[in-house]
C-alpha cells in the first residue's frame, strides 16, 4: 500500500533530483529517505529514478507519477483543513427550525450575521411549529430551533433571544377598524375570537385565554387555527378578531386592521410574546456554539 511518507519523499527527490537536498529539505537522514524510495518502487513493481554516482534522473514511470503524486498530497491536506475547519465551527452544515413568526422576527437578522460571520457555513432552513422543533431536536435532526417557550424537556436548553407584544386584528371593513387609540379587551366582549389550537399553538391558546380571564372577558371562540398567517387569512375573510403578535404587521394584508392593546388594560402585565432559540445540549456539533453567539442579545419590537 503507498504512504503518503513515500508520496512525500519521491516528491522531494524528484524536485531536487538529489537524495541529500531531498533528506535536508525533509529534515531526515539519507538512508531512511533511501529506503522509503525503495520501498515505493518495489509496491509499484518499477524503478523511479535512475541513479550514478553522478546524477539522479526520473524514469518514464516516475514523470509519470510525479503529477499524481502531487495531487494525492494536495488533497490529502485539503482533508485535513476540512476536517479541521469543520471541528473548529469554521465550516459544515447546520440545519435550524423556525415558526412562521421568527420567520420574520429574527431570522432574517440572523441569516444577515451569519453570512457575515460564518461565510463557510450551510444554513438548512425548516419552518416547524415549536412542538415538532422540540421532537426534531431531541432526535438531533434540527440542531437549532427559534420556538415559543414549551414546558421543560432534560436535553433541550433555551435563551430568551426576542419580545413583543399582541395587538388585535380585525377586518379593515369592520366598525372596530375605525376605534380610536388602544382597545382594551372589555370592547371585544361581544366579537367572535379567531382562537389558536390548544394541540398546535399551545402556548398562544393559553397566553390568549389568561389574558381574557385578567380582563374579566368571557371569548366568544367560533374557530381555531394553527399558525398566525392561517388565523390572519380568517379575520380577512370577515370570520372574526384575533391577538397575534406585533411583527405579523409584515404579513397582514391590507383587509385587516391591526390595533394596539390598551397599556392599562388588565391584561397588559401579561401582554408579552417571547421567543427562544433551543439547542440539544448534548449536541456534537461545533457550529452551534457558532450560531448561538450570533443571537446574543435579547430583541424588543419596536
Amino acid at each position: 500500500m503507498i504512504s503518503l511518507v513515500q508520496l512525500e519523499c519521491f516528491i522531494a527527490v524528484a524536485e531536487e533530483l538529489h537524495f541529500g537536498a531531498a533528506a535536508t529539505r525533509l529534515k531526515m537522514t539519507q538512508p531512511p529517505l533511501s529506503r522509503q524510495i525503495q520501498q515505493l518502487e518495489r509496491e509499484l513493481s518499477t524503478r523511479l529514478f535512475d541513479r550514478t554516482s553522478r546524477r539522479v534522473t526520473l524514469t518514464h514511470a516516475g514523470r509519470a507519477l510525479l503529477p499524481n503524486a502531487r495531487r494525492l498530497i494536495d488533497l490529502a491536506a485539503k482533508a485535513v483543513a476540512d476536517v479541521q475547519s469543520v471541528g473548529h465551527g469554521a465550516a459544515g452544515t447546520i440545519t435550524i427550525a423556525y415558526t412562521a413568526m421568527a420567520g420574520q422576527a429574527v431570522v432574517p437578522d440572523l441569516l444577515r450575521r451569519a453570512t457575515t460571520e460564518l461565510p463557510g457555513v450551510t444554513l438548512l432552513l425548516r419552518e416547524l411549529v415549536s412542538l415538532d422543533q422540540t421532537e426534531e431536536l431531541e432526535k438531533g435532526t434540527v440542531d437549532v430551533g427559534l420556538m415559543r417557550p414549551l414546558l421543560a424537556r432534560p436535553q433541550i436548553s433555551t435563551r430568551l433571544v426576542f419580545r413583543e407584544r399582541l395587538t388585535v386584528a380585525v377586518p379593515s371593513d369592520s366598525p372596530l377598524a375605525q376605534h380610536e387609540g388602544p382597545l382594551k379587551l372589555i370592547d371585544l366582549k361581544d366579537e367572535q375570537l379567531l382562537m389558536y389550537s390548544p394541540s398546535v399553538a399551545r402556548y398562544f391558546h393559553d397566553l390568549l385565554l389568561s389574558m381574557f380571564v385578567a380582563s374579566g372577558v368571557q371569548p366568544r371562540i367560533v374557530q381555531y387555527a394553527g399558525q398566525v398567517p392561517a388565523l390572519l387569512a380568517l379575520v380577512s375573510a370577515g370570520l372574526g378578531f384575533t391577538l397575534v403578535p406585533e411583527s405579523a404587521e409584515r404579513i397582514t394584508p391590507d383587509s385587516v386592521t391591526l390595533l394596539p392593546i390598551s397599556k392599562v388594560d388588565p391584561s397588559s402585565r401579561l401582554n408579552s410574546v417571547e421567543l427562544d432559540i433551543a439547542w440539544n445540549s448534548e449536541s456534537h456539533n461545533p457550529l452551534v456554539e457558532r450560531l448561538l453567539s450570533l443571537v446574543n442579545d435579547v430583541h424588543h419590537h419596536e
